[in-house]
């Protein structure tokens, strides 16, 4: 941004610039003293002040009792007051604006601020949370729905936390989903989920499959670690909930965690992760701690001693209980995390040698983004990607090479339309032509017209695997596996429930 600043002055030296928003809210001064090309900075919230501001620059009025607005009055700095309402914002939902998303993610916001205080979190400083009219969120519910957006993503900092309302609105959305709100369409929430009672799952469990996305911060479980950060949860009922929000089957669960917190060490935050993977959430995001303007970590460094980057992102780089290098690695393990469970490309390989081995979920993952970090693997294809998976799992204590190898394949068939096994997976066996030929024959097995199958044999099981790519599962994004075993494969020796698919 500031590179573009300098560009836009530099080839418009008339224009206007404003900067808004959380990064300049906090140090507007500072950045109207550093950043010579910046006209106006409005700190806290803009609909208002900047219809203000455009409103007096266009007829020459005064700028000085515009609330929050910043800006340079000769050798001086002028800062007003914040905006302070209770009153909704304009929705800026113009039909401009739903002709320009134009499939993309819509954003949506409710209501605005949060009932908590992290210490590492901005959203707690916008004072009391201001919820908008409830006929108000629906009926903009409907129209983003309507948009041709395929996700819409809820931008409440914790949506649940009027639980009443909430369920009014999960209500609305599972009641018009497939007639008012298109099929298709899901809606992206973040919530606290501790806070959730029998009777709001008992609801969610009703709503249509992948209609319904909750991203959930954990943070960490280490409880010294929440007291740090101000960060009031119930971990048994979190933990609780999450379990059962996965079991439903229908909501896509997202969870994080974050490395680099006060009072957590490279062995508690393994301890966090190996908590966060047990639930079986369907991503499992890993993030790192950053020292935001305005956050009371950054506020407060002698409550929260650690060193940081001072550019964006404001990454941390060590703390007094975790090293440089120790982030380093968990940076290798985001990346193993990412690839093999995020990309729900390998759940099931994971499943069998995490059953097999004596390693921790942590371990799996550290030890394998450390054999990518010595490969020095950057850009890799998928095919060579798994290749990489399958040498370095088929060489650990107990794993059986050929379990693994049909595995992988069920996983691949499972995920990859292509139909395609990889080079590392792949066998030449003429019973596969006809097998598949074999299925064409009976109505149950033959595949629609147009529509592409994918198909292996697995032979530690000696049966079938196939899918059909047609309806890929919303939740777990893949392909219904179907095995069976045909007339050629027959064997009395083998057991089909031999491979887990």
């Amino acid at each position: 941004v500031k590179r573009l600043i300098r560009s836009v002055k530099q080839r418009l030296p008339r224009c206007i610039i404003v900067l808004g928003g959380p990064e300049v809210s906090f140090n507007a001064e500072e950045v109207l003293q550093s950043q010579p090309d910046v006209d106006f900075i409005i700190a806290g919230e803009g609909e208002k002040p900047f219809a203000q501001l455009l409103n007096a620059i266009c007829e020459g009025g005064s700028t000085g009792d515009i609330p929050g607005l910043c800006f340079k009055q000769g050798d001086k700095i002028i800062t007003s007051p914040p905006h302070l309402t209770r009153e909704e914002p304009p929705s800026p939902y113009t039909q401009k604006y739903l002709d320009a998303l134009d499939g993309r993610i819509a954003y949506l916001e409710t209501s605005r601020g949060c009932p908590y205080s992290c210490a590492f979190c901005l959203s707690g400083r916008c004072g009391n949370v201001r919820y908008y009219d409830v006929e108000r969120a629906k009926s903009e519910l409907l129209l983003l729905a309507n948009s041709g957006a395929k996700t819409v993503k809820l931008v409440d900092r914790t949506f649940n936390a009027n639980p009443k309302r909430a369920a009014v609105l999960f209500g609305f959305i599972i009641n018009h989903y497939g007639r008012d709100i298109p099929k298709g369409v899901c809606f992206h929430f973040e919530i606290a989920g501790d806070i959730l009672d029998d009777a709001m799952i008992d609801l969610l469990r009703t709503a249509p499959v992948g209609a319904i996305q909750f991203e959930i911060g954990l943070q960490s479980f280490h409880t010294k670690t929440l007291d740090a950060i101000n960060r009031k949860t119930n971990i048994q009922r979190l933990v609780r909930n999450i379990k059962r929000l996965v079991e439903c089957g229908n909501m896509h669960i997202h969870i994080d965690l974050i490395a680099g917190l006060p009072y957590e060490d490279f062995d508690s935050f393994a301890n966090s992760f190996n908590i966060a993977y047990s639930l079986h959430p369907h991503m499992l995001q890993l993030g790192f701690l950053k020292l935001l303007h305005g956050s009371p970590m950054r506020e407060n460094p002698e409550c929260f001693p650690c060193r940081f980057s001072q550019s964006p992102p404001y990454e941390v780089i060590d703390t007094p209980w975790i090293t440089k290098e120790e982030l380093a690695r968990l940076h290798n393990v985001e990346d193993a995390l990412d690839r093999l469970y995020n990309s729900g490309r390998f759940r099931r390989t994971l499943g069998y040698v995490l059953r097999q081995t004596n390693l921790t979920p942590f371990e799996l993952f550290y030890n394998f983004g450390e054999h990518c970090t010595s490969k020095n693997i950057n850009r890799i294809s998928l095919d060579s990607y798994t290749g990489l998976v399958y040498d370095w799992f088929g060489e650990l204590n107990c794993v059986d090479k050929a379990i693994l190898r049909d595995t992988m394949s069920c996983d691949r068939i499972a995920t990859n339309s292509s139909g395609r096994l990889p080079a590392v997976l792949d066998v030449k066996d003429d019973r596969l032509k006809a097998a598949l030929k074999e299925l064409k024959k009976t109505p149950q097995t033959c595949p629609k017209r147009g529509v592409k199958r994918g198909a292996a044999i697995l032979y530690t099981a000696n049966c079938l695997v196939y899918a059909d790519y047609e309806n890929k599962n919303p939740v777990m994004g893949e392909y219904r596996l179907h095995k069976l075993q045909p007339h050629i494969l027959l064997d009395e020796t083998a057991s089909i429930n031999d491979v887990h698919c």
